[in-house]
Parts: C-alpha cells; sequence; structure tokens
C-alpha cells in the first residue's frame, strides 16, 4: 500500500517547469520586488521560500483518507496523457476493484491551511474570497476532465488564471488598492476553488476511473494549485 501512496504524480517535463517556476519567484523575492508584498501579509521571503518548497516536496506524499468500490477494472498504466501533459500513476502490485481515497499533502493539506491562515489574518476579505472561490470552483468544474487510471484532470494554467482574473476585478470593486486582498482572494480562489470544483465536484465520479489512487490535490490538480500560488506572488 505505502509504495502506492507515495509517488510524485508529474513527470520529468513538469518537475523541471516546476523548478524553473520556483527558481524565477525566488529570484524575484531576492531583487524585493515581491519581498514587500509578503511582508505586508506576515510573510517573509524565506517564508514564502519554505512554504513553496514543502508543497514541491509534499506533492509526492498521499495520505489515505478511505477506500471506495471501483465500478470498472483498475488500470495499471504508469504514464498516462491528459491535457498535454504526462501523469505518473503507481502500479498496483495486486490486481483489486478498489481505489485508495487519498489527500495529497503538497497539492491540498498545505495550499488548505495557508488558505485558512489567510482568512483568518485578513478576515475582511472573506466575502470577497467566497466569491472568487466560487467562481474558480465553477469554471473547473466546467473543464475538468476524467482520466481512466489518474482521476479527475485541468487544463494547467486554466484555474490559476481564473483566479488571478477574478482577484483582480473583486479588488478593483470592492477593495481596491489594497494589496492584501488582491493577493489572498488570488491565492485563497486558485487553491480553495480548484480543489472544490475539480475533487470535491468529481468525487462520484470516482469509481467509473479505474484509478488504484485518486487524490485530492495530486495528479491532474496539483499544477494548477502550485501555480495558484505563484501567480498570486507575481500580480501584487
Amino acid at each position: 500500500m505505502n509504495n502506492r501512496l507515495i509517488y510524485f504524480p508529474f513527470g520529468l517535463l513538469i518537475i523541471i517547469l516546476l523548478a524553473m517556476a520556483l527558481w524565477l519567484s525566488v529570484t524575484v523575492l531576492f531583487i524585493g520586488a515581491l519581498s514587500t508584498a509578503f511582508t505586508k501579509i506576515g510573510f517573509s521571503w524565506s517564508d514564502a521560500l519554505l512554504l513553496l518548497l514543502a508543497t514541491f516536496i509534499g506533492a509526492g506524499i498521499n495520505i489515505p483518507l478511505t477506500t471506495m468500490e471501483s465500478k470498472v477494472p483498475v488500470v495499471t498504466d504508469r504514464l498516462v496523457r491528459g491535457f498535454g501533459m504526462i501523469y505518473r500513476v503507481p502500479v498496483a502490485g495486486t490486481r483489486t476493484n478498489h481505489t485508495v481515497l487519498a489527500i495529497n499533502v503538497g497539492g491540498a493539506v498545505i495550499p488548505i491551511m495557508v488558505s485558512a491562515y489567510l482568512l483568518s489574518r485578513f478576515a475582511q476579505t472573506i466575502p470577497y474570497a467566497l466569491i472568487g472561490i466560487a467562481i474558480v470552483a465553477l469554471v473547473t468544474y466546467k473543464i475538468a476532465r476524467p482520466i481512466k487510471g489518474v482521476g479527475i484532470a485541468t487544463p494547467v494554467f486554466v484555474p490559476p488564471l481564473t483566479a488571478a482574473l477574478s482577484a483582480i476585478l473583486l479588488t478593483m470593486a470592492f477593495c481596491p488598492g489594497h494589496h492584501d486582498c488582491l493577493f489572498v482572494m488570488a491565492y485563497v480562489g486558485g487553491v480553495l476553488g480548484t480543489l472544490i470544483g475539480a475533487d470535491l465536484m468529481n468525487l462520484g465520479r470516482i469509481a467509473n476511473l479505474g484509478a488504484p489512487v485518486a487524490s485530492i490535490g495530486g495528479a491532474g490538480t496539483f499544477d494548477g494549485i502550485f501555480l495558484s500560488g505563484i501567480i498570486a506572488v507575481l500580480i501584487v
């Protein structure tokens, strides 16, 4: 069971791209353009770096929540393609008709904790953040597609860009000039909106995908959630 729950949900190319994105955001933080934004909301550049690293490393850790019966034979493909991406999925040791429902540490646990912290620290943004979450969740749900052997997948850039655009418009309408509103709504909307729209609203479809492990915030949605954090930083 353990070797099926600890694995990276993406291939070498995505690791390189995410590493480059991480390097870019850290470089900008060192320059100082974004360190001010993090300072305003209670984070230093080192806090941001640790959060991004923890998210990246946690992407390989899935915590099992429950087991559900699969309505179709569980596939044993190691690499599965979807939306032009290649997802790495575990190979079951024995044939089984059960799917393990898990939650990804880097793609769900850590981002949810950060979102809760931001909403508690900036409680005045909660009503607007909820609107942003609803927008991202609806868009993500509409574009999410089931991929056999993986779970529910979404195009990488759609959820974070939707969250960023929603945050910009909501900030202009309700709290112009407040960078904390912009960051909180972009991050929280991208994270929670993606998790709700892609994973939670599609839980009923998991049993028909034949995936050995279906991870909330894992393969199929992790990339969008990770980029939501980076884009939220870059637009402040």
